[in-house]
């Protein structure tokens, strides 16, 4: 199943990928064979996987969320989607989005 994901680095940053396995793209983070980003971040943790029908949809999810500044990507992290700016509009409509402890 498709997912849009954000993982917190070692260095507080946070990255947002899609994968059609949340958990094994993580773990491949994790073993320095993911983005080049995380490579330099390690380890990282899950902290948000949302899923989508499509893998499309969860790659159009992805880069409007990294176009997102930090504070916008926290209140997602947070379950708080529907007080993000502009939530009318641009905010992400959640589907399956949980916040992962």
């Amino acid at each position: 199943m498709p997912f849009m994901y954000i993982v917190r680095c070692a260095d507080g940053s946070l990255y947002v990928g899609s994968s059609w396995d949340a958990d094994r793209r993580v773990a491949e983070h994790n073993q320095g064979i993911g983005a080049a980003y995380t490579r330099r971040r390690r380890p990282v943790e899950l902290v948000y996987a949302e899923w989508f029908d499509r893998i499309e949809d969860a790659y159009l999810a992805e880069k409007q969320v990294q176009g997102w500044g930090r504070r916008k990507r926290l209140m997602l992290i947070e379950g708080r989607a529907d007080e993000l700016p502009g939530s009318g509009s641009r905010a992400r409509r959640r589907k399956g989005g949980e916040p992962v402890s």
